[in-house]
């Protein structure tokens, strides 16, 4: 663990502290939400405003609320070169379009003293590039869900209980926001219990710059560390529990959650005894020559059925019957190749670690940066999230004040995904897994540059384009670059 906490700073701490030098000096612009939460209640149109407007709900004391969301996002994909390309595995060069469409009502309701209980109902609908694969890290659009398709899905994404035990310090003033109820009853220092169904960004790595990316980036790269292999199902969430102690400006997170029963997949096993997700965070808020910033680690370890790149390697050179072609029953990706090791043949009790750090920073008036690093140790294939061992992420986000468009959002981030040797040589021998397998490979860093503007159209309403460049798609660097092209509708209400 002293060598991953090593090897953390080291990736992590020089790219921040070069990028916050170089802008500095940056003129500002307002600064971004924090959040999926629509804006304050007297700046635009939702239904807890209207109810308020007329006296029907208390916006500053809530014993409920309800919002609601709508996201359209469509990516167009040039066609690229390529040395090679695994039909069904690779991302295709040829050009290709991609949506989804999601829609989410938020449900919060106070129970008893410091008891409130969130229901979370989603529909979500897409089209992936290339059924979803050929990309690592750098996926383009982070609404797309492993196993979606274009039919409708409608489905239960959160349903948990929060329990608050005040333990001192000042009162807070709550905004009412999705997933939170309004009012004074919280204070500085507490302790927040959580159990249900949610995910672990919900409670876990937080960013106010890179976040919930409704109204910020369009890659997935910033939705949270891409090489957190957190776990949840094929849509993003799980069942567990949750502690945070919060203390003035520190808190302190820890939690257990259930992994799916094989890779990538939408069911859960409750084996948690035996099969689990633990993660610890540690975050301090501070102020830098009086702007407010913060420090967050991230520690995870999963205990799953899972495979090893280097034993399906070994054992297929030790047995070549035992390749892609004859995983027959055994969970696999359907690769029709003889001459390849599989994952399937080795799956059993692994443990995967990480280590991550989270930074964010004001460093003007209105405009904010942010980095994020995480170290995972890269021996076994990726079970939940994307196929990266080791990441970096980092950018600029702010609004339009300047310009005097102070509901606009832009920003421009970049992100940085490795995989392991052994993640490598896997792949050069022809091996697949949930998003990547070229059938061959020449390792290299998957990188992507990530621009976009949102604009405001009416006071709940934004509409935006992004570009993005990406470099080595898969780690490959047979392949690419690729250029995407995006638009995305957003509405609260």
């Amino acid at each position: 663990m002293r060598r991953l906490l090593g090897l953390a700073i080291r990736y992590a701490l020089g790219p921040a502290l070069a990028l916050v030098l170089a802008l500095v000096a940056t003129p500002g612009v307002a600064r971004a939400e924090v959040s999926e939460a629509p804006a304050r209640p007297d700046e635009q149109f939702d239904v807890m405003n209207l109810l308020s407007k007329n006296h029907l709900h208390d916006l500053h004391e809530e014993d409920w609320n309800a919002y609601g969301q709508i996201t359209g996002i469509a990516s167009y994909k040039l066609p690229f070169s390529a040395a090679y390309t695994k039909p069904g595995f690779s991302l295709s060069t040829d050009k290709e379009v991609s949506w989804t469409t999601s829609v989410t009502a938020y449900l919060g309701l106070r129970l008893w003293q410091g008891a409130e209980l969130y229901v979370v109902p989603e529909m979500i609908a897409e089209v992936p590039l290339s059924g979803l694969r050929g990309l690592g890290g750098a996926i383009q659009n982070f609404e797309l869900q492993k196993q979606g398709q274009a039919t409708p899905t409608v489905y239960r994404s959160r349903a948990y209980l929060t329990q608050t035990i005040p333990l001192g310090g000042e009162r807070l003033d709550l905004d009412s926001q999705p997933q939170q109820l309004a009012g004074h009853r919280k204070t500085s220092r507490r302790l927040e219990l959580v159990v249900g169904n949610y995910s672990i960004g919900d409670f876990f790595d937080k960013n106010t710059y890179s976040g919930p990316l409704r109204q910020q980036f369009f890659n997935m790269s910033f939705l949270t560390y891409a090489a957190y292999d957190f776990v949840a199902d094929a849509r993003g969430f799980s069942w567990g529990a949750t502690a945070a102690l919060f203390w003035d400006d520190w808190d302190m997170h820890v939690g257990r959650l259930a992994p799916p029963l094989n890779p990538n997949s939408l069911p859960l096993t409750f084996q948690l005894d035996q099969f689990y997700g633990d993660q610890i965070e540690i975050e301090h808020n501070h102020k830098l020559f009086g702007r407010p910033g913060a420090v967050r680690v991230l520690g995870y370890h999963n205990r799953e059925s899972m495979g090893r790149f280097d034993d399906a390697v070994a054992a297929f050179r030790k047995d070549p019957t035992q390749n892609a072609a004859n995983c027959g029953n055994l969970y696999n990706y359907g690769s029709p190749s003889t001459d390849a090791p599989d994952l399937c043949f080795v799956r059993r009790p692994n443990d995967k670690y990480g280590i991550g750090i989270n930074l964010e920073q004001e460093i003007a008036p209105d405009i904010g940066v942010f980095f994020r690093g995480m170290y995972s140790d890269g021996q076994t294939e990726v079970y939940a999230f994307t196929s990266t061992d080791r990441s970096i992420a980092f950018g600029v986000l702010g609004k339009g004040t300047v310009w005097r468009r102070p509901r606009d959002v832009t920003g421009i981030g970049a992100g940085f995904n490795w995989i392991s040797q052994q993640h490598a040589d896997y792949l050069k021998a022809g091996g697949v897994e949930g998003f990547v397998g070229d059938g061959n490979i020449t390792a290299a860093t998957e990188s992507v540059l990530d621009v976009f503007y949102s604009v405001n159209v009416i006071s709940s309403v934004w509409l935006s384009g992004d570009y993005q460049h990406i470099v080595n798609p898969a780690f490959n660097s047979d392949r690419g670059p690729v250029d995407i092209f995006g638009a995305r509708f957003h509405a609260e209400f």
